[in-house]
């Protein structure tokens, strides 16, 4: 048995099988940002889209008896909020089924609203701010873990693992961004009251420029330094903490916790400086699965799954499954159905509480060795 045939599991097995007649077509839009400083977060995810979209189709998708052929929108939304909610505005005007998306918080949480108004499923594979489903919109699903669990995570990691007493904090202003590094501090100070948070400081999601904010940073002499924000922001930065001669640690989300920010920081920034986490992890019973993954993205694109791949991969098959399940793509008839399903993937067991966010979300922590992303341990 191949490793797809293995992907599927039996919801969707149940739907597939050939069959005579005109096929359904059953539209999903994809929105991340294939433009700008984070495109390359935003291919990975578009990729892992037309992987699934393609295994679906392998495999003769059925719904209620009838094959079906999915067929991608994809949008860019630039990470930039206006063009997020333009090109959802777009998605919903094409009457898309449902929606997988949108890579940052930023854009994800406005567009939300016009899907909701919409009645049409939207699933998110890497927004993590609690915002999105604190709305209460039941059209509105995550796959990963929030930056409540993640952020107060990392701040308890920082004071009881790597000992942090004086912290500066840093954000980029995005939802994300600033999301992330609240949660953080609040985690933080719940774990050690007695901690100092030194200095606060702002950039935003473009700046390439950290002078002045690293100056007044090291004259507090931090243990550790936090930054909200992503990977683009996140490796300069750490080119010019070391240029600066800061020896403070550095911690960060989801948003730098990417393969390239060795590159984009030089080994010498990250090696034995960062530790970050990623919203998502699987147990080491589910390994394998991931791992096959991994090689199977890795043989088709010609390169390696950048960060949030698996977690679009299984968003796609957890739509499919609901879809299935209701014997119907109409998004008013599925949508209870995605509300209560129960999806197998290459990510673990997928399934939402009534707000929408996964349960048991996973993260998991990495540092980096000779300039590669390691995983150091997985945490629920």
């Amino acid at each position: 048995m191949s490793f797809k045939t293995k992907l599927i599991p039996f919801a969707i097995a149940m739907a597939f099988a050939g069959g005579a007649g005109a096929q359904e077509v059953v539209k999903i839009g994809h929105v991340g940002p294939v433009s700008g400083p984070s495109s390359h977060l935003g291919k990975d995810n578009e990729n892992a889209a037309k992987m699934a979209v393609e295994d679906l189709n392998a495999k003769g998708f059925k719904i209620n008896g009838k094959a079906v052929k999915f067929v991608l929108q994809l949008e860019d939304d630039g990470a930039d909020p206006k063009q997020g909610t333009s090109v959802a505005q777009k998605l919903v005007d094409a009457k898309v089924n449902g929606v997988i998306g949108h890579l940052n918080s930023g854009t994800t949480v406005p567009a939300s609203k016009i899907y909701f108004d919409a009645g049409i499923p939207q699933i998110s594979p890497a927004a993590t701010s609690p915002q999105y489903t604190k709305q209460n919109f039941n059209t509105a699903f995550r796959v990963v873990a929030n930056d409540n669990k993640l952020g107060g995570t990392l701040g308890a990691y920082a004071v009881q693992k790597l000992n942090a007493k004086k912290i500066a904090v840093v954000d980029d202003r995005t939802a994300y961004g600033q999301g992330v590094a609240d949660e953080f501090v609040k985690g933080a100070k719940k774990a050690l009251p007695g901690v100092q948070i030194v200095d606060k400081q702002f950039t935003t999601d473009k700046a390439s420029d950290f002078t002045a904010i690293l100056t007044s940073i090291k004259a507090k002499n931090p243990d550790l330094i936090f930054f909200g924000g992503m990977d683009s922001v996140g490796g300069p930065m750490l080119r010019q903490i070391k240029a600066l001669g800061i020896k403070a640690k550095f911690m960060a989300g989801d948003g730098v916790c990417t393969e390239p920010l060795a590159r984009l920081a030089g080994a010498e920034a990250v090696n034995g400086i960062v530790t970050c986490a990623e919203a998502g992890g699987v147990m080491p019973d589910q390994q394998k699965a991931m791992d096959d993954f991994r090689a199977r993205y890795k043989q088709k694109y010609g390169q390696e799954v950048q960060l949030y791949a698996p977690y679009v991969y299984d968003a796609v098959m957890t739509m499919a499954t609901a879809m299935a399940d209701a014997k119907s793509a109409e998004p008013a008839k599925y949508l209870p159905y995605l509300a209560k399903v129960k999806y197998q993937g290459v990510t673990g067991t997928i399934t939402f509480d009534p707000k929408g966010d996964i349960k048991d979300g996973a993260l998991t922590l990495f540092h980096y060795v000779d300039g590669k992303k390691t995983k150091m341990e997985v945490v629920k």
